[in-house]
């Protein structure tokens, strides 16, 4: 048995409440079941009870067993001196409050329906030998709870993402051009390099940025040379050519990498090393003034695509690194990746933006998000086998929120289909 599964049962009136009955057997009559407090402190604030004849208004405790009050210190903590009802699944001990009057105690596991119990139970089983806990069931689960709720997982991961991009904003003192190279410096480093990439923005001003973009070799050698990348002992001519070049724009910008987290291509395909991405980042910034607002103006999906055409410098047709040549291939950036950069970046910061100058662009995120094809990555693969396939970026965006947020900590009972498989 778990706590939250309790505080489940009590918040969704999911017991025989119209018969409940303290332990010394005074009827229960709840008013209100008050509000779910997930903080330090009792676990439902204002609460309103009928105990007998008496009207109570104050909070409701909730634990697996009675004795669970003296184990957690309650006794002594003046935030429970208003606890007016113990809910719990055993009664095992008689609990008194400070001034040592009787607490009134509801023992749950007397109004629990059995094949409520007997679905949370088959939910929780065999934790260790299943990827989620719903694996099988999910498949059972009604399209309309499952689409409402995939669109409620994408705006909550939407909205923790806001929240990351709100601090960068404040930090930067309300530069939002400066949030977005600081985010879109993440999002071209990936997985591997995201920190790092997003260490080294942090520790470039962006008015050197805006400067130095005038001329793309120069915000290009700021960029690797910045970043650890130009090597000392090279016989390339554009190798030396950068190197001289970052010598020149650190002297004049006073530029400090010191604490600039090592950036790797260990792990990285190609088209990923980090020399490939921070050279489409300059041309990125010098072939697209104002960048931050010409993103936000967008309307329409394949207006982003028009925008962001953007390739490495010529040098990089024949290299990936400094140390070899390679065939010719222009290093332009693909749609699949555009598509990460909308997901992961700007769609979200268009999101945040809009919030902040008090625009509800709601429907077009929604416009953007589906349009976009869902990615493609272990946790959505095994979702694809469990129910039909995600074709959208909300769908598989919901998806790896559900899993990391959900599944892997067992919030089954804040989930809608745990709550639906339960409750059904």
């Amino acid at each position: 048995m778990r706590e939250d599964f309790l505080h489940y049962l009590w918040k969704y009136k999911k017991f025989a409440f119209a018969k409940a009955k303290t332990t010394t057997n005074i009827a229960i009559t709840i008013t209100s079941l008050g509000e779910h407090n997930h903080l330090a402190g009792p676990d439902f604030f204002n609460s309103r009870l009928r105990i007998g004849e008496q009207e109570w208004a104050g909070n409701v405790e909730i634990h697996i067993k009675s004795s669970d009050w003296y184990a957690h210190g309650h006794e002594t903590d003046p935030a429970y001196d208003n606890v007016i009802l113990h809910v719990v699944w055993e009664h095992d001990v008689d609990i008194f409050r400070s001034d040592n009057s009787a607490l009134p105690t509801l023992q749950l596991k007397e109004y629990v329906d059995k094949e409520a119990l007997e679905s949370y139970t088959t939910l929780f089983e065999n934790q260790s030998k299943k990827w989620i806990n719903c694996e099988v069931k999910l498949p059972d689960v009604p399209d309309h709870i499952w689409n409402h709720w995939q669109e409620r997982l994408y705006f909550e991961r939407l909205e923790r993402k806001t929240e990351t991009i709100r601090e960068i904003v404040r930090q930067s003192k309300n530069d939002w051009e400066a949030t977005l190279f600081v985010m879109l410096m993440r999002a071209f480093g990936t997985s591997v390099n995201g920190d790092s990439f997003q260490s080294l923005a942090a520790h470039l001003d962006f008015s050197v940025i805006r400067k130095c973009a005038q001329e793309p070799f120069r915000l290009e050698a700021l960029l690797l040379g910045a970043g650890g990348l130009l090597p000392d002992d090279s016989v390339d001519s554009y190798a030396l050519q950068l190197q001289g070049e970052y010598e020149f724009v650190q002297h004049k910008f006073q530029v400090d990498t010191q604490g600039v987290l090592p950036i790797q291509f260990f792990k990285l395909r190609p088209d990923n090393f980090p020399t490939i991405r921070l050279s489409q980042v300059a041309m990125l910034y010098h072939t697209i003034p104002g960048l931050f607002q010409k993103l936000m103006e967008v309307t329409h999906l394949d207006e982003f695509y028009d925008l962001l055409q953007v390739q490495a410098s010529t040098y990089w047709d024949t290299h990936y690194s400094f140390a070899t040549s390679q065939k010719k291939r222009v290093k332009k950036m693909s749609k699949a990746f555009v598509d990460l950069l909308l997901i992961n970046t700007i769609i979200p910061i268009k999101f945040a933006y809009s919030q902040y100058i008090g625009k509800d662009q709601t429907a077009t995120i929604l416009d953007f998000i589906t349009a976009i094809q869902a990615e493609q990555n272990s946790i959505i693969k095994k979702y694809n086998t469990l129910r039909p396939k995600a074709e959208n970026a909300l769908q598989s965006q919901a998806l790896i929120q559900l899993k990391k947020e959900y599944c892997n900590v067992h919030k089954c009972l804040q989930c809608s289909v745990g709550n639906w498989l339960i409750g059904k």
